[in-house]
């Protein structure tokens, strides 16, 4: 079923009203507050067609319908529009980087802050980190016709043993290639740069594809726990005052989430892949149970040239994407300037110093 411009305003009408009131919305009040040019009855027609497509649900035994996760997810990729800042609201995100850029977790603090006053949801800012892999050597060790052990020597000493279960695990000196071409690999390449290794390794060893797989896996979680990362919250209370969380088990989800740091950075460090797009995570698109009723919104920022770290809004599912985008973007954007005239600054002092 193909949606026509017309069920494409109405589901649009459905979502914007419920992002701003939280209630269901049925036909009729559809056609008194938007005007579409039909009648209620055809609106509850095309209403049926939305709900068949799983875009539009009807919560409880209510008269009205609200948005589903994939309702919000063709939203946000075919029919959100870009919302222009305020001024008040460019300006407190200017001062906040230009105040505070030259000492890091005081910047993160304050940026969480004033993230978390301009959108009223929750925030998480992860400091800047070094996109290198930081592994020393791999080594694969045959356990068995089924297992190996991935022994991963990380660049502080510390080595980490992982066990490796395949249908059929090759001969030792399958698994010692396997090793050698890992290691040279993560010697070319960073964590940005996992999905080259992968497809690298995999080229070079199709039939090992699933112990491939596993051992990058590996590899990822040592890099992870090897990092000390800090993050900030802030407007954690927030989540308090929309009614989706007056439900007290949904509130504790998120809190117990905000309380799994390991996890949280995970989720905000997906595949170790990173560009500068904004990324929305809708509902059940994130594997994080105790977030599976909110959406997150998150980005990258860089600080210096190979550092970057990541802010990351957590809210209700409808939440205000549009705003919630531009407050990001426009974060980054001043992160990204301010930081590239200090480096600038920086570069001359060092030439006028030789």
């Amino acid at each position: 079923m193909d949606l026509n411009d017309r069920k494409f305003k109405i589901l649009e009408a459905i979502i914007n009203d419920y992002i701003q009131t939280a209630e269901p919305i049925g036909s009729r009040t559809i056609a008194k507050k938007y005007d579409l040019g039909v009648s209620s009855a055809t609106i509850r027609n095309d209403m049926s067609d939305l709900e068949e497509l799983g875009l539009i649900v009807q919560p409880h035994t209510s008269a009205g319908r609200i948005p589903s996760d994939r309702g919000y997810r063709l939203y946000v990729d075919k029919m959100m529009q870009s919302r222009e800042l305020t001024q008040e609201e460019a300006d407190l995100l200017h001062d906040v980087v230009e105040n505070n850029v030259g000492q890091i977790d005081y910047l993160m603090q304050q940026t969480a802050k004033a993230i978390a006053a301009l959108t009223n949801y929750t925030i998480v800012v992860t400091e800047p980190k070094s996109p290198k892999l930081n592994i020393r050597h791999v080594q694969l060790v045959p356990i068995d016709s089924v297992s190996a052990a991935a022994v991963i020597v990380t660049e502080n000493k510390a080595v980490k043993n992982y066990v490796i279960r395949v249908q059929q695990m090759p001969e030792t000196d399958k698994l010692n290639l396997i090793s050698d071409a890992m290691n040279k690999a993560i010697k070319s390449y960073s964590l940005r740069d996992m999905e080259s290794i992968a497809g690298t390794m995999l080229q070079s060893f199709p039939e090992e594809k699933e112990l491939v797989t596993k051992l990058l896996k590996a590899i990822l979680t040592a890099v992870r726990q090897n990092d000390n990362v800090q993050f900030y919250t802030s407007g954690v209370d927030n989540i308090l005052g929309f009614p989706e969380f007056s439900n007290v088990e949904k509130a504790k989800n998120v809190f117990r989430a905000l309380e799994k740091k390991d996890m949280l950075i995970t989720l905000f460090d997906k595949d170790g892949s990173h560009d500068d797009d904004v990324r929305i995570m809708i509902g059940g698109e994130n594997n994080m149970k105790e977030l599976q009723d909110c959406s997150i919104v998150r980005a990258d920022y860089h600080y210096g040239n190979d550092s970057y770290g990541t802010i990351g809004v957590i809210g209700p599912t409808r939440m205000n994407y549009s705003q919630t985008v531009s407050v990001l973007n426009a974060i980054i954007k001043n992160l990204d300037n301010v930081i590239k005239t200090l480096s600038k600054g920086d570069n001359k002092n060092e030439d006028s110093g030789g």
